[in-house]
């Protein structure tokens, strides 16, 4: 019992601290600005993207899924048999407190990103293949809704039940559906703005001006600071 304690302690500790650098928050920061006051108010990737633009914001978001995966990895080497059936449960434990230190980072007064990079990135680390076939199918519901949103909220019951499928094992699916509650928590403000028609269109990556227009978005072409949309 201690040594199962010690695992789920370990390895939530590692991946929460990795998961509590908020790369889009020391960006805006940096730039002098707190990222959470403008564009969607979120302390992620896609609002770096609204902000500022789309290079800075992939590549933070790639360095997001890195933040999971490394902590998986991490927690797999530290507790080598830490096992449910192939996949180590002690990196899922890591990916999905990468998620928590994301979306609740200490230092950020608990209120940072809303954690689907990370949450990618601990697929990731379970199966790369799994990784690719849902990443294939949650952008193609983020092209059919044109919202991206939906895109999060339908993974959050797809990947527990894929990798449960897949592997013939549901403690990592259990284990799983922690970070995806904390999906569906934090992605539910996008449905009430979705409701009031205030949430930005997943065509903004390549149709920016037209969403800039339609919330009244001072818009220089590389970075907006008028208000939340």
């Amino acid at each position: 019992m201690r040594i199962m304690i010690n695992i789920i302690l370990g390895s939530m500790i590692i991946g929460y601290f990795i998961g509590c650098i908020n790369l889009s928050y020391i960006i805006s920061r940096l730039k002098g600005f707190d990222i959470r006051h403008v564009g969607s108010g979120n302390a992620g990737a896609s609002n770096l993207v609204i902000v500022i633009g789309k290079k800075i914001g992939l590549f933070v978001a790639v360095l997001d899924v890195m933040k999971a995966f490394m902590a998986f990895r991490m927690a797999q080497f530290i507790f080598p048999d830490a096992y449910a059936g192939m996949i180590s449960y002690a990196g899922v434990i890591a990916g999905v407190g990468a998620v928590i230190g994301h979306v609740f980072p200490f230092y950020m007064g608990f209120k940072g990103g809303k954690g689907l990079a990370c949450y990618g990135g601990t697929v990731l680390a379970i199966d790369y293949r799994l990784f690719v076939v849902l990443f294939i199918l949650a952008l193609l519901i983020a092209i059919v809704t044109d919202y991206i949103c939906f895109a999060p909220i339908t993974m959050s019951f797809i990947v527990p039940i894929s990798v449960g499928v897949v592997y013939n094992t549901w403690i990592p699916s259990a284990i799983i559906a922690v970070a995806s509650a904390v999906l569906l928590y934090k992605h539910r403000e996008n449905l009430y703005r979705i409701r009031a028609g205030e949430e930005l269109r997943f065509h903004f990556l390549w149709r920016r001006k037209d969403e800039s227009e339609r919330f009244g978005i001072v818009d220089d072409g590389k970075e907006i600071f008028n208000r939340k949309v």
